[in-house]
């Protein structure tokens, strides 16, 4: 990879700052009409969705519980492995709690499957998913999150946490990475 500026790497923008800051404001509101009633534990799936959670968190006006969880299905690669490697496990006690696992992106869904099938044996109360980005040509409505920030069609993005080897994260929008990049 040749040292540049990051945006040079970037084909298109798909999402600026001042939207995406819109858009999880608005799901804060979401949240919090949720679980009002109650103190979720909000669990950020490292590292992809760190970006989006500190922004999401801030814009939820209740109580909760922070806890950070390591889940991983992509590697430094562009498309998901199929195999979920397990990382870091929660640091709260979530039985009987409502747990809102927060994730980057949706592609096969297979992270939050594994995730929801985890919780079922941990006899959570209820389990929320929410993803800033649903890349909805990649899995079935079975493999869906609950809540999402953007629709986007199959492609490879970065900026807002997203990643491709671990650069990119940095950008305050979510972009197309140039195939030349990656190939």
């Amino acid at each position: 990879m040749n040292i540049t500026t990051a945006d040079r790497d970037i084909e298109c923008i798909l999402y600026t700052e001042e939207e995406i800051k819109k858009r999880v404001s608005e799901l804060g509101e979401e949240l919090y009409d949720l679980y009002k009633d109650s103190v979720p534990v909000m669990a950020c799936v490292l590292k992809g969705a760190s970006v989006f959670y500190a922004d999401l968190v801030r814009a939820y006006k209740g109580h909760m519980l922070f806890d950070f969880i390591g889940v991983s299905s992509y590697g430094s690669g562009t498309t998901s492995s199929g195999r979920i490697n397990f990382k870091k496990d929660f640091d709260n006690d979530i039985k009987g709690k409502d747990v809102i696992i927060v994730e980057d992106i949706v592609d096969t869904g297979l992270t939050l499957k594994y995730l929801k099938e985890l919780l079922k044996t941990r006899e959570v109360k209820s389990v929320q998913t929410i993803a800033l980005l649903n890349k909805y040509e990649c899995h079935t409505e079975d493999l869906d999150t609950d809540m999402y920030g953007f629709r986007i069609e199959n492609r490879f993005v970065v900026g807002y946490g997203l990643d491709y080897a671990g650069y990119y994260r940095n950008l305050p929008y979510i972009g197309v990475l140039k195939k030349e990049v990656y190939s």
